[in-house]
Formats: structure tokens, C-alpha cells, sequence
């Protein structure tokens, strides 16, 4: 119980700053690419109440304590695609914004484990940083699945050639619900170990040096 209670404590500020640089990265490289739609409804900000989905954060804390990984969501960030030179390459680029910046937050926390600075002098600052590494680790990572609406979606269809990404592109009518059932699989199930474990503990040890 004891041990739970301190994960959540770590927990709480480690996903609002991972949810909140994760979801200002998308706005801020959307309004770049000359979509100033998320700046007009007030998304471009670092304010955690614009950026905050109750039940998705909830579902964050759940799976976090219980699988380690962080499988949740925050309030989509409205973009209109047709404002970017190209649509798909736009779209993926400000899907790749928002995994990337948790990938580079744990980096560069990584830091603080390579040059052994504080995390071991001082215990509550070195569970901080671990629980903050694992965090932007399993939100960065679960948001490159290439499901709707996850980040990951908009980079296949970037990669894809455009007759195949505008069919997957009509997949995301219908991504609550499939987004539901991974949700339910995910959870439920080892899959998500067995998909995002070795990634995960890839950068893991190469960000900590452990």
C-alpha cells in the first residue's frame, strides 16, 4: 500500500509535465507548419487544464500501477490538416512531435542517472526521475502504435503512398471504439509487455546507463 501511495505522489507530476509538453509539442509544430487552428482554441499553451482529459487521465494512473506503462490520453489537439503544405507529411510530423518530446524529456532525465548527479545522494529525487523516465518512456512508446487516433496513425499515413493512407485516414470515424478495445486487450492481457517491453527497456538502459 505504502509503496503505491509514493507512486502515485512521483506519479502526478511526472505525467503532467509528460501529457503537457506531449500535447503543447503537437500545437507548437502544427501552428509552425501554418495550422493555427490549436492557437485559436487555445491548446498552444502549457496550461495542464487545456491539455487534461479526466477519464483518460485516469485511465493513465490505472495502467500505469498496474502494467508500468502509461496508456491513457489527454484532449486531442484540433489540427486542420489542408493548412499544411502537404497533408499527410504535415499530419505526420505533428503526430511525431508529441512522442518524440517524452522520448527526448527521458533522455535527457537519463542525464541525471549517467552523471550520477543527486538521483543516488538524494533517494526521493532518484525514484522521482525514475518514475519521470518510465513515464514519458510508456506514453511516448504507446502513442507510436499506428492505431487511431494514436500519434502513431498519423505517421503510417505519412508514410504511406497517399490512395492506401486517405483508406486507414477513414479508420479514425470509428477510433473511440477500436481505441476501447486495444485499451481492453492491452490491459488485460501481456501484450502490451510483449510489444512495448524490449523497446522500452532498450532506452531505458541506454538513457540511464543501467
Amino acid at each position: 500500500m505504502e509503496n503505491t501511495v509514493v507512486k502515485i505522489i512521483f506519479f502526478i507530476p511526472a505525467i503532467l509535465i509528460a501529457l503537457i509538453v506531449h500535447e503543447y509539442s503537437h500545437a507548437r509544430v502544427a501552428y509552425n507548419l501554418g495550422d493555427p487552428t490549436a492557437k485559436y482554441s487555445g491548446r498552444l499553451t502549457l496550461n495542464p487544464l487545456d491539455h487534461l482529459d479526466p477519464w483518460g487521465t485516469i485511465v493513465l494512473i490505472v495502467s500505469f500501477l498496474s502494467t508500468g506503462f502509461c496508456i491513457g490520453w489527454a484532449k486531442p489537439v484540433p489540427i486542420n490538416p489542408y493548412n499544411f503544405r502537404d497533408f499527410f507529411k504535415g499530419s505526420m510530423l505533428v503526430g511525431l512531435a508529441g512522442p518524440l518530446s517524452n522520448v527526448a524529456m527521458a533522455a535527457l532525465a537519463g542525464l541525471f542517472f549517467r552523471f550520477n548527479f543527486l538521483v543516488y545522494d538524494v533517494p526521493a529525487f532518484g525514484a522521482f526521475m525514475h518514475v519521470f523516465i518510465m513515464v514519458n518512456l510508456g506514453l511516448g512508446l504507446f502513442n507510436l502504435i499506428p492505431i487511431p487516433p494514436l500519434d502513431g496513425s498519423r505517421i503510417l499515413m505519412g508514410i504511406l503512398p497517399k490512395d492506401l493512407a486517405w483508406k486507414y485516414s477513414e479508420m479514425e470515424r470509428n477510433s473511440p471504439m477500436i481505441m476501447f478495445i486495444i485499451l481492453i486487450i492491452l490491459i488485460s492481457t501481456n501484450m502490451i509487455n510483449i510489444v512495448l517491453g524490449p523497446p522500452f527497456e532498450f532506452l531505458y538502459r541506454l538513457f540511464t546507463g543501467s
